[in-house]
């Protein structure tokens, strides 16, 4: 069976039938919502915006020694303001989240008041110097800090920011103090590992003196030297043996007409007397010689018959001549070889050293370049300590990169939240579509038959008559009370709309403020609901 099809009468006495089904929902629904709104307690936000300023001096004359970026210091400087201790401290001077101590614990109240911080970063397109792209930046960001006291909310932020600006500057001293800290400890290890090379050194140049490598030149010079001194000796010898021999052979060829002692005496007087004009008395050589012609004297002065005077005077003066130069001679041969002999002593020594100098080369040059690496680096940690020293000086005088408070924190006049106008708008949609869905509900579910055209389609017999609706007195009476409660309800819809109109308009703490003194001064609702409504 086909429905016929409704007029617009047809939703009109449905409206009828069923307008306690759509009213009763739709106020409930919408004196839920607007209780809502109006007993949720007001929570006040303040704000702070704080700039962030770069580096007035420019970067080419003084560098900051600053490594972190804006963003990690900021997330580490949040870290520290938001640690616990810091936390409750501004709760127990503020006097903060009173109506939750004793029934949560201070992890809770410290976490509440962590979720009602919020920190937001400004950022911005900005163009890279050195790499000439475009790069996020942040050149801002802001410090909100939620509550119901709007006086507490603007100090709490108000003492955030300052903590902000605060850490800000001693972070940023802190890490300059310690670089400078950190550079002077390394100068010192340094400075004292470069007195421990120089030692090194000074003690290696007095154990090699003569054999470093800046010596090897002198060495091979002094080698020479000897090599060209030792072959004029050697020629100077050579010429002496030929002297010698060709005054051997003269002396042979002449008879002495003394003895052996005498002559020999002789010889050694004009030896002695040669070897005093070349070398003085405590000579090895002038020493010996006088002692052997003591000896021969003393044994001549024995011998019988012989005078002294005849001791003393020679016999041929040829011999006597030939036998001095000989003597000269043997005493030149004696003292060439000596001579010989001690410059290849020193030739064997400058050999020795001209042979160790490549063995101690690299050690030195391990020594000098170890002396000149610790040198430098000294030298670059002496000027990064200045850079450092004068970074610190920009830090002091707040030259450096800083914060600024370009938007300090007001006092905030309306509450943040919650969206009174919202909830008692969406209570309004809400009330009238449960009316209306509840109404459409109950009216599609009644299967009663209402006129007779519905009776004919729904049997397919033809309606002979209909008997009206009887009304008796009671009846009028029922209707009467009805149509009274239904003008209080529509009276009460009206008000509770132009409520919410006027709360549309104004603000609730005031519309509030005006019907709390109204019920109080009337004594309408019991004193529970009076403290509920009470701004």
């Amino acid at each position: 069976m086909e429905a016929n099809e409704m007029t617009l009468n047809d939703y009109v006495d449905a409206v009828k039938r069923r307008k306690w089904s759509i009213i009763l929902p739709a106020f409930i629904v919408f004196s839920v919502a607007a209780a809502v709104a109006m007993m949720l307690p007001s929570v006040f936000k303040s704000t702070a915006t704080i700039l962030i300023e770069g580096q007035e001096i420019p970067s080419d004359f003084v560098m900051a020694t600053v490594t972190s970026y804006v963003e990690q210091r900021l997330q580490s400087i949040n870290q520290r303001i938001m640690s616990t201790s810091r936390l409750s401290e501004m709760i127990s001077r503020f006097g903060l989240y009173k109506d939750l101590q004793g029934r949560w614990t201070t992890e809770e109240i410290i976490e509440k008041m962590r979720e009602d911080i919020m920190l937001n970063t400004i950022s911005t397109e900005v163009m890279d110097r050195r790499t000439g792209r475009a790069m996020s930046a942040t050149i801002a960001f802001t410090l909100s800090y939620e509550g119901k006291s709007p006086t507490k909310v603007q100090q709490v932020t108000n003492m955030l920011a300052s903590l902000y600006l605060e850490e800000n500057l001693q972070v940023r001293k802190r890490q300059t103090k310690e670089t400078s800290l950190f550079l002077e400890d390394e100068m010192e290890k340094v400075k004292t590992d470069l007195a421990t090379i120089e030692k090194n050194i000074s003690d290696f140049k007095k154990e090699h003196i003569n054999e470093l490598p800046e010596m090897l030149q002198l060495n091979i010079q002094g080698l020479n030297n000897i090599e060209r001194n030792i072959e004029r000796l050697e020629e100077q010898l050579r010429s002496l043996k030929e002297r010698e021999g060709y005054l051997q052979t003269q002396l042979a060829s002449i008879p002495p007409e003394l003895d052996q002692d005498k002559n020999r005496l002789e010889e050694l007087k004009i030896q002695l007397i040669y070897l005093r004009s070349q070398f003085s008395d405590e000579y090895p050589d002038v020493i010996k010689t006088a002692n052997e012609i003591a000896e021969l004297e003393k044994k001549m002065g024995e011998l019988p018959g012989i005078s002294d005077a005849e001791n003393d005077r020679p016999d041929n003066p040829a011999y006597i001549t030939l036998a001095s130069q000989l003597a000269s001679t043997r005493a030149d041969l004696k003292s060439v070889k000596q001579q010989i002999r001690k410059l290849e002593r020193n030739m064997d020594e400058y050999r020795g050293r001209i042979e160790a100098t490549p063995k101690l080369e690299e050690q030195y040059n391990e020594f000098v370049m170890e002396r000149n690496n610790t040198h430098a680096k000294l030298n670059d940690l002496m000027r990064k300590l200045m850079e450092a020293k004068v970074a610190y000086g920009l830090e002091e005088g707040q030259k450096g990169e800083r914060f600024t408070l370009i938007d300090p924190p007001g006092l905030p006049e309306k509450p943040f939240k919650p969206n009174r106008k919202a909830i008692i708008l969406i209570g309004v949609v809400l009330g009238m579509g449960a009316g209306a869905g509840i109404g459409a509900l109950k009216e599609f579910t009644d299967p009663s038959v209402r006129n007779a055209g519905t009776l004919v389609a729904a049997t397919s017999f033809p309606v002979l008559a209909s008997i009206p609706v009887i009304v008796t007195k009671r009846d009028r009476n029922i209707i009467r009370i009805k149509r009274i409660i239904l003008m209080i309800g529509v009276i009460l819809v009206i008000a509770a709309g132009v409520a919410a109109f006027h709360y549309l308009v104004m603000d609730l703490d005031i519309f509030r403020a005006k019907v709390a003194r109204l019920l109080d001064k009337h004594q309408i609702l019991p004193e529970v609901v009076m403290e509920m409504i009470r701004p």
